[in-house]
This record gives C-alpha cells, structure tokens and sequence, in this order.
C-alpha cells in the first residue's frame, strides 16, 4: 500500500507539473500573439487614420446612461477642435506615420473657426511633405471646406457635393399662438435683439434682416476667401450662384459634377480609395483584407501624444454651450458648475487664466455667476484672457467682459449685448373655452402672475424696468471692460450680432487669434518663455463609463455615411428638433435672458441640456413657476 501512495502521488505531481508546463506555454504563446498583432489601441507605422463620424465642438457633452439607453436614436459622436489639431500636429513632426486619412463619410459639422483651425493644421501636414487624404459619400459646406485643405479629395460616384452658404429660414410662432389665443408677453432691450421675434412677429423685422445680412454676409467672404486660397481651381461662383445649371450640364450626375467644378480631385469607391492609401503607406501585413492599410485610430494617436505637462501652468476654463443655471455640463454652460471648477482652482498656481468661451449665451444669473469667479481670479493679481470660438454672444460676452485681453476669429459670431425674457399667459385660451377669472386684491401684485386672468398694468411695467436695468448693467460691464462710455457701449450694443473682423473695428476684440495666441499672451505677461509653462484645462476628464457608451452607442445606426438626400433629411430632421427647442424656450421656467438666438449653430451646438435647469431669474422664473 506504502507503494502505490508513492506511485500515486509520483503521477498526481507528474500531472500538476504537465498542467502547470501546458499552461505556461498557453499564455506564453497567448502573449506573443497579443504583442506581435496589432490591435486598435497601438500606434502603428503607416497612415493616422481620423474618422469624423459626429459634430466637432469646442466641448465634448457627458453621456448620461439611462437617457442614452432610452433615447429613441443613438446619441451624436462628438470630437473636441483642439484634440484633432493636436492630432494633426503631432503627426506632422512624427516619423512613424507617413500620411493622414480623414475619413468624413459621416462627418456632420463644425462651427467656422474649428473648420478653419483644423485646415490649417492639415496644411502644416502637408508641409510636412505628408499626404492629407479626404474620403466621404457626400460633401456639405463644412466638409468641402476641410477638404479643400487636403492633398486628395475622394468621393464616392454614387455620392455628390452641395455648397449652400450660410443663411436661411427661421420659423415665426405668431400666427400660431394667436390662433391658440395665448399672449406671450416679451420683455425685451434692444433694435436688434430678434430672439423674441418668433414669439412676437410672423416673419423677420427689417432691423433682423439688416443685422443678419451684415453677419451672413461677412462668413460668407471668409469661408469663399479659405476655400478658394486652399484650392484655387474651385469655381465656387457656379457651385453656389447656378447650382441647378451646375447639375444639369453634368447629366445630372452629382459625382461628375464635383469633379468638373474642381472640389473633389478623385472619384472611386471604398475599395479604391484603400488601394490609393497603400500606394503611400504600404499594405498591412496582419489584415487578410483586400487593399488593407497599417493604420493608428484616432483614440490611440491622443494617448500617444499627451498634452505637454512641464513649466508652470496656465488655467484654461471652456465656457461651451448654452449658460444654464445649475451643474449642467460639460458640454452646457452650468454657472455653478463653472463658478466652482474656478473657485477650486483659486488656490492653484496659475501664471494666468484664459477663459475659452464658445457660447450663444443664456441665463442672466449663471452669466454673472461665471464673471463674478473670472474676477476672482483677476484679483490674484495674474493676466486674464479671452479666447473667442465660433460664438462669444450676448451672455457668451458678458462673460468675456472682465478680460484683460479679448482674441477672436474674423468668423467669430460675437456681441447680441441685450436682455429679452418671454412669460406666455392664457387669458384669451381659457376665456375662449368659458374659464374666467375674479377675485378679492389688496394691492397691484395681489394673486399675481395670474395665467388666466392675465398680467396687470403694473407688473408688465415691473417687468420691463427689471429688463432694462439688466441691460444697463450689461452696458456697465461691457464700457469699463472695454474703456468706453455707457453711450458708446449702447452703439454697438442693442442685441445687434457682430462678425470678428467687425467686432475687432469696433473695440469689442482686441486682436484676431485663437487659443495659442491667448495663452502666448499671458505666457508673455507673466514672463514665461517657451517650454517654461503648459496649458492646465479646469474639469473633469470623460469618465470610463462615457467612453464605452460613446463605443456602444453612437453612430451605429448609420454605418455606411450618408448621400445627399440623406444629408437634406438630417437638415430637416433639425428644423424638427428646431421647433421642440422653441415650444420650451417659450413655455420654460426660464428668466432674464443674455442669449444669441439669431447665432448659426452646427448640430453639437445646438444640442439643449436634458437636465433640470431651475432657472430662479428674480421675478421672471417666479412667475413662469
């Protein structure tokens, strides 16, 4: 028996020991096939490969879950300006990779300034004697202006372009609540401030027309004068003045069409456009698939390339998105949210502060809010600096009020200094169903607001004073940010939007510039040379959460782009949401209002905040609630 127990545990430790060989070679060879193969989140030698299937913003938004799982169609892919330009910088000077692929088969939009920061960053490519390839099914207007900056402009045969410029139509609410009866009272300050104007009229005053012509026509010179300086050969006067002659002389085909006019310079499928790739980067040897190229995504390129982190810093705060009340956000403006992030950072230390700021404004309170925290920090005795976006109006620059020195683009949508705030009561809706309204007062407000019965004499008269000294305090802040007189102020003020170039004329901007050049500027005040600060953006990074819900979630519904129906749909499809952002800006528990409603907005910038916002404005929130 002593025998066979030995034998036995002789072949036990014989088996453990096969066991534990077997299982070592197993993750051995595991191992080397994980680091021999490629996988998405590894830099490779060969082509960057950028897809842009979304909205770039100034701000990428936080995915709530539960609403992304419920939500009837998958949330919009999203990619910050600044991160695809430091992409693109980064790949200009990096040997590992020989050319830029920017596939914007489901690319749907940037505001101007982000277009033109990204086109310049692709012209510093090519510099860099690296082919910039642009690949899509259709292009609009912002997707022929970054193609415009590439070396190749690809597009599909079944595919088309339209330019349309800026401008069109605004739908006007008037007829409608008249018919319902309902009274929408509007408060406002301003010639020029047509936010209201939906509420109150059926079609655009004249003074709207004037403003909008003036605005549209000077982004519409700027983005004609990019374009046509990137690829000379383009006959932007045909594309846009006789667009149906253009087709028609084509047979029709929108494809051929393009091509003739000189904006796009290749037309093929996908599988040709990859066969073009590896002429310039070679074949990827891991992929069985046809015409395979070595490429790095997106995602793996930033990691590999983090912001810099040495020297002293400099704050960076993103004011992106509709001011809002409340800790809405990233993405919108939350006052508290924003107030805090700077509050938190008073003890930090900061060689200065650059306030970036892409808003078309908002809620009066959360304004002041952002600007009291910016002066605290101007307090410490450190440069304060604005940078500009695509849009700094109305609350977006009363924000920008306490700044040191403002930079903006000439394609920067600034100013709209006015106040509006709207309050709907239903006096005639409910008399016209048999409802009235009586009652015992002891005084003027007694029982007010009263919905049914309407507004008496002297709140309206209450209401429009409250309005008019929040547009002298608007005036106030924008004359001694600015060092001029109120009468001054007022001139360029009355809700009246403005382009940079205009803006910079008029002493609201000091001089053109971006990002980089704000914060130079405050290197340079407080004595700092290159390499001797780094940029320290205020937030939080996107939580692991966010980041698989952006893999899950976005985009999957529409895989394989989008043709030039498709692309007039989606347009129509925002004109629907368009409305739904009316009807509650109307009825909303909102109050005093510094907000741009008369600014162009891309998609992500015209994404609306799904949070409670609570907005408490004194009288006007009292009332609406």
């Amino acid at each position: 028996m002593r025998f066979a127990g030995k034998v036995w545990r002789l072949l036990v430790g014989v088996k453990d020991g096969l066991v534990l060989l077997f299982m070592l070679l197993f993750f051995g060879m595991l191992f080397v096939i994980l680091t021999t193969r490629p996988s998405p989140a590894q830099v490779r030698e060969g082509a960057l490969l950028l897809e842009i299937d979304g909205v770039v913003v100034e701000e990428r938004s936080r995915i709530d879950p539960l609403q992304a799982l419920l939500a009837s169609q998958a949330p919009v892919g999203e990619y910050q300006a600044r991160d695809i330009v430091r992409a693109l910088d980064a790949a200009a000077g990096d040997e590992r990779i020989d050319a830029v692929i920017l596939d914007l088969d489901r690319f749907l939009g940037a505001g101007q300034v982000h277009l033109q920061d990204i086109g310049e960053a692709m012209d510093r490519v090519r510099a860099a004697d690296k082919p910039v390839l642009t690949y899509a099914t259709a292009y609009a207007d912002d997707g022929v202006f970054l193609a415009a900056h590439a070396s190749e402009v690809w597009l599909n045969p079944l595919g088309g372009a339209v330019v349309a410029g800026p401008g069109g139509h605004r739908l006007y609410y008037k007829g409608l609540i008249d018919r319902l009866d309902v009274n929408a009272r509007v408060y406002r300050v301003g010639t020029y401030k047509s936010a209201v104007e939906p509420y109150t009229q059926t079609s655009m005053s004249e003074p709207a027309k004037e403003n909008a012509r003036a605005l549209y026509g000077a982004l519409w010179e700027e983005w004609q004068a990019n374009v046509k300086k990137a690829r000379p050969a383009v006959d932007l006067e045909l594309i846009s003045q006789t667009p149906a002659e253009w087709v028609e002389a084509a047979g029709g085909d929108l494809a051929q069409a393009a091509l003739d006019a000189g904006l796009v310079d290749k037309l093929g499928n996908r599988d040709a456009f990859n066969a073009r790739v590896v002429e310039l980067v070679g074949t990827d040897t891991w992929s069985k698939l046809p015409n395979a190229f070595p490429s790095t995504e997106y995602d793996a390129w930033l990691k590999d390339n983090p912001l810099p982190s040495e020297g002293k810093p400099i704050g960076i705060v993103t004011i992106a998105g509709e001011i809002v009340d409340g800790e809405a956000g990233p993405g919108t403006a939350g006052g508290t949210r924003i107030a805090d992030l700077l509050d938190a950072a008073l003890d930090r230390d900061f060689a200065g502060l650059v306030v970036r700021v892409d808003s078309p404004g908002g809620s009066v309170l959360a304004s002041e809010a952002i600007r009291d925290a910016i002066l605290r920090h101007k307090a410490r005795g450190i440069p304060v600096a604005v940078s500009m976006a695509n849009v700094a109006a109305s609350g977006g620059y009363w924000v920008s009020t306490p700044a040191d020195r403002i930079f903006a683009e000439p394609e920067t949508i600034t100013g709209s200094i006015g106040i509006f705030a709207v309050l709907p009561t239903f006096e005639r809706t409910a008399a016209s169903i048999g409802v009235t309204s009586d009652g015992v007062r002891t005084g003027p407000l007694s029982g007010q607001p009263d919905i049914v019965g309407g507004l008496t004499p002297e709140v309206d008269r209450i209401l429009q004073a409250s309005i008019e000294d929040g547009y002298r305090d608007f005036l106030t802040r924008v004359s001694q940010g600015r060092n001029m007189t109120l009468e001054q102020a007022n001139e360029v003020g009355q809700g009246r939007v403005w382009d940079g170039g205009t803006a910079r004329q008029l002493q609201l901007v000091d001089e053109y510039g971006g990002l980089e050049e704000a914060l130079a500027w405050v290197a340079g005040q407080a004595e700092l040379a290159d390499g001797e600060w780094h940029a320290a953006y205020l937030g939080t990074p996107p939580s692991t959460t966010d980041t698989l819900l952006r893999q899950w979630l976005v985009g999957e519904e529409d895989a394989q782009g989008r043709d030039v129906f498709a692309l007039f749909a989606r347009k129509e499809t925002q004109a629907l949401d368009r409305v739904m952002s009316d009807a509650a800006r109307l009825l909303g528990t909102r109050g005093a209002q510094a907000y741009c409603l008369a600014c162009p907005t891309t998609e992500g910038g015209a994404r609306q905040a799904t949070q409670d916002r609570g907005l408490m404005d004194g009288l006007f929130s009292l009332f609406a609630r």
